[in-house]
């Protein structure tokens, strides 16, 4: 049994927000110590199979951390060296949030997959700026995801993301912008042409790229129409397929299933992969595949479903620190199988 396995059980005893608080201070203090290079050695998948390119970013391995578990910047550099090919962190509003009423987050444990309505917790674009300044950030690409602050109104959101924009993205190598989060009221109202298009529009004039957009698997396929026509019609580099569902399959097993806010993990991951391919069709910007990624077969589907490079989150709970090696080490044997010599020539394969 690997040492992850052995003090889950003790971390799955506390409140899961409980529980991440503890994983992220554990990181904390291994960064910038002996520990994060030996973890660097012996986590770090150094192949060339797998170095890739997209949105003008070069990452070791297709492989990253999505934004929600390093939400204010303080982890980059250990998590690069838990052999993460580039890290994403955030969500940060120009704001500094408490976050909705705890508990607002919970393990759906018999389902493997987690629900959040964390509502944007974080320390705010100007301690989050300071910090990205201040740090020693890693050689794998840095991302940027930004969300609208709670209390500014839909109409003055342009001004609230360049806000954040213009006191963390000159440290970063690329932006996202989520208007897909289900657990700030209104946000998904952003996704649509006209509200979009201002957002973006006003980022990229403050010089924001590369510039992606995330979004929701629960937009109707007319909204995803939209939305991707906006992507086009501006020019972005990319898009982010997918956020958090508020949807509820069938399947779910556990009691937790019951909880308001986003669901993600293992239950969303064929659908997520669906949504990749749905988008991979419509544009010829890359694709980062999200949602249920905990192993290499899942992420292979979503690179054959036409992501260039994958994130997770849940399947670090799940599955530990060296998850991130682990799927690296599985997309070498399946690019073996199938007669692939880069993971580059699997991306969309399947459309």
């Amino acid at each position: 049994m690997s040492f992850y396995g052995v003090v889950r059980p003790a971390l799955f005893a506390l409140p899961a927000e409980t529980a991440h608080g503890v994983g992220t201070s554990v990181l904390s203090v291994a960064q910038g110590t002996p520990v994060e290079r030996l973890a660097r050695e012996r986590l770090r998948v150094d192949d060339a199979r797998l170095a890739t390119t997209a949105f003008g970013q070069s990452f070791p391995n297709p492989v990253g951390v999505a934004a929600g578990f390093d939400k204010n910047a303080e982890l980059p550099g250990m998590l690069a060296a838990l052999g993460f090919g580039h890290v994403e962190v955030g969500g940060v509003t120009a704001e500094r949030q408490p976050g909705n009423p705890k508990p607002r987050m919970f393990r759906l444990r018999a389902d493997r997959a987690i629900v959040n309505r964390m509502g944007f917790n974080n320390h705010g674009a100007d301690a989050v700026g300071e910090r990205l300044a201040e740090i020693r950030l890693p050689d794998v690409p840095v991302g940027l995801n930004i969300g609208k602050s709670k209390s500014t109104p839909l109409d003055d959101a342009p001004a609230d993301y360049r806000y954040t924009f213009e006191r963390c993205g000159d440290r970063v190598d690329y932006t996202v912008v989520n208007v897909s989060s289900p657990n700030t009221p209104g946000l998904r109202e952003l996704q649509h042409r006209d509200a979009l298009e201002a957002i973006l529009g006003t980022l990229l004039d403050a010089g924001a790229r590369p510039l992606l957009v995330k979004l929701s698997p629960d937009l109707p396929e007319r909204a995803v129409e939209e939305a991707l026509a906006v992507v086009d019609d501006l020019d972005l580099d990319g898009v982010i397929a997918t956020n958090t569902t508020t949807s509820r399959p069938s399947s779910l097993r556990s009691p937790e299933r019951a909880e308001r806010g986003g669901l993600s993990g293992k239950p969303i991951e064929h659908t997520s992969t669906a949504f990749v391919a749905n988008v991979a069709r419509q544009t010829d910007v890359p694709v980062v595949g999200v949602g249920g990624v905990s192993d290499a077969e899942g992420a292979y589907a979503k690179i054959r479903a036409g992501a260039s490079v994958v994130q997770l989150y849940t399947a670090l709970v799940y599955e530990g620190p060296t998850v991130a090696r682990k799927i690296n080490r599985g997309l070498l044997e399946l690019l073996d199988r199938d007669g692939f010599d880069h993971v580059s020539e699997a991306v969309g394969v399947d459309l």
